[in-house]
């Protein structure tokens, strides 16, 4: 123990570090041992607060990782001698017998098998979509509820209520706290990563919430060293870097600005790089993600939108269509084929899409028609579905940026 007194800063710092590198595996660890979800966040919590207390006086331990497991562990065992329920005595064994093989952190092989565990708890199919996404924001990524009801546009209540469900879905319906086996891993893991993606598109795509994207790809980095022979993991990493790797060009001055017209020298090149690297390992085959992160490195490493390879680009969307036929691919193919070989190309393309009911409502749609009929040329039908996709545009950013887009034609 370093008695000297620390000052407030490195005592921070300190324990933001050690809860960065320890928190979900003693969150993990302790859900295992006493099934108890708010317990096991509560104490963690509960010896971070100790430790703001007790570092000032007594010094930053000498691994404050250690400090915080066995405070969280000793504080649930507190907690567990006083229930008196059968339940909270087998638990408390369990506890104590944790805390009599090691004052350490767990080794790395059972860290890696709880947080994996708690991953696809999070993520189980029979829970509702809104529900994973809430527990893995919550419990795996370790957001305040109302930081997660925050990023998507709840109450705080609304984000508690759902969460308190998901927990007594976990419980009543006899949810168990494993890794899939291994005829049921590869749809499991489909799963996780759809979560993890819609966390990051959440905060990229819609309000450019960088906490809430970043927080998506360190759940990336996780996934990947959790399961470093799968192959998808690493092409959404890959994926979700590329995009946000954008993120500076992409908000100015509070305004959404499109690929085409991005400053590219403002981009991410070491995050590009990484993503590159990622996307570049073998794997077992190619994938989704591997595939929509082979699309964003095409972008990413053309000089400017006139020398993208969008032949490339098609070839790509065509691949991607075989494995995950969606309308919304069909759309980016459409506008990809526009860019290749013209606008009519592109309308045509948009047109084989027009009578998809899952397109109906989605601005996209008429954004890309718009976007296409100026190039064209055909100025007064550009003008009328660009009226139509800020209408129907879900934000306001992106409703603005179409507005100037129809204010820049009419000039």
């Amino acid at each position: 123990m370093n008695r000297a007194r620390p000052s407030r800063e490195d005592v921070s710092r300190a324990l933001a570090g050690a809860l960065a590198e320890q928190r979900l595996r003693i969150v993990a660890s302790l859900i295992r041992t006493t099934h108890d979800w708010d317990l096991a966040e509560d104490v963690v919590a509960d010896a971070a607060e100790r430790a703001l207390r007790r570092w000032p006086e007594d010094g930053v331990p000498s691994n404050p990782a250690a400090w915080l497991t066995t405070t969280a562990r000793r504080r649930a065992v507190d907690l567990l001698r006083r229930a008196d329920t059968e339940r909270a005595k087998l638990a408390e064994v369990a506890l104590m017998d944790d805390l009599a093989s090691t004052e350490q952190p767990t080794p790395a092989g059972a860290v890696s098998d709880d947080r994996l565990r708690l991953v696809f708890t999070c993520c189980h199919p029979a829970l509702p979509l809104e529900g994973r996404v809430a527990l893995t924001c919550k419990v795996v990524a370790g957001l305040s509820t109302e930081a997660v009801a925050r990023a998507f546009l709840v109450s705080e209540a609304t984000m508690s209520q759902r969460l308190l469900r998901a927990k007594q879905k976990i419980a009543h319906a006899g949810i168990g706290y494993t890794v899939p086996t291994a005829d049921m891993l590869p749809g499991r893991v489909d799963g996780v990563l759809a979560v993890v993606y819609l966390v990051f598109t959440t905060g990229w795509a819609a309000r450019a919430d960088d906490a809430l994207a970043e927080e998506a790809i360190r759940l990336g980095r996780l996934l990947v060293e959790l399961m470093p022979d799968a192959d998808e993991p690493r092409g959404l990493l890959a994926l979700m870097l590329l995009q946000h790797a954008r993120r500076a060009a992409r908000l100015v001055d509070g305004e959404l600005v499109t690929l085409e017209h991005q400053d590219r020298s403002r981009w991410d090149v070491a995050g590009i790089e990484e993503a590159r690297a990622l996307a570049a390992l073998p794997g077992g085959g190619r994938g989704p993600y591997r595939l929509q992160a082979e699309l964003a490195a095409v972008h990413a490493t053309a000089p400017d939108a006139a020398q993208t390879d969008w032949p490339a680009i098609v070839r790509l969307y065509d691949e991607l269509l075989l494995l995950h036929p969606s309308p919304v691919v069909g759309l980016n193919r459409a506008i990809a084929v526009a860019m290749a070989d013209g606008p009519h190309a592109g309308l045509a393309a948009l047109d084989a899409l027009a009578e998809d009911r899952a397109l109906r409502g989605f601005h996209l749609l008429p954004a890309a028609r718009g976007d296409l009929l100026a190039r064209a040329g055909r100025t007064t039908e550009a003008l009328t579905e660009l009226r139509e996709a800020a209408r129907l545009a879900p934000t306001e950013r992106e409703r603005r940026q179409l507005e100037r887009r129809r204010a820049e034609l009419s000039g």
